[in-house]
């Protein structure tokens, strides 16, 4: 995780494209995989950190089944990662951190829109994002009830470089218990 922290470090230094960008693969209660790239919002001792509402497709895949795993990809610096392991539902007080830390056009816009429902117009949404504008002028937003930050705990992670002769090292860690154990895999 130590090496994660410093790629993310690096990947932002040089430039790549939304470096805290991962894919987040979900497996629905039907047995059907779904992924989507979510912004990594902290990284923790107790593992890395998303948000999302709370009524999600995403978190009722979740709760259905919190295995997950997730993709760091930084082209310009040769590097992956890959994760497995567990997402939860952090505590709320972290949910509410996270959410006023978002710029306002974000807080509005996730009390204006369900996220992946359907709808019939974006015009309705556009409206109602102005009216909130204007009746909340500069007031806090506060977090909704149904807007969280989800932990991920992994159980395991790949450390992938990109290598000129195409042997890529690849670096594999396994949880066990509070140990980690350690594997150079062959590209």
């Amino acid at each position: 995780m130590q090496t994660l922290e410093r790629w993310l470090d690096e990947a932002a230094d040089a430039g790549a494209p939304a470096p805290t960008a991962m894919t987040l693969a979900t497996v629905g209660g039907n047995g059907q995989p779904s992924a989507r790239v979510v912004s990594l919002k902290r990284l923790d001792p107790e593992g890395l950190v998303f948000t999302t509402a709370l009524w999600t497709r995403k978190a009722a895949e979740l709760r259905a089944n919190p295995r997950v795993a997730v993709v760091f990809h930084w082209p310009p610096l040769g590097r992956q990662v890959r994760i497995e392991g567990r997402a939860e539902v952090a505590e709320r007080e972290l949910a509410e951190e996270l959410f006023a830390e978002r710029p306002r056009s974000h807080q509005l816009q996730a009390l204006v829109s369900r996220q992946g429902e359907a709808i019939e117009d974006l015009g309705v949404l556009r409206t109602r994002l102005g009216e909130l504008q204007s009746e909340t002028a500069e007031d806090p937003i506060p977090c909704p009830a149904d807007w969280g930050a989800v932990r991920v705990r992994p159980d395991v992670v790949e450390l992938w470089s990109e290598g000129d002769d195409r042997l890529h090292e690849r670096r594999l860690f396994e949880r066990d218990g509070d140990k980690w154990t350690g594997t150079l895999l062959a590209p």
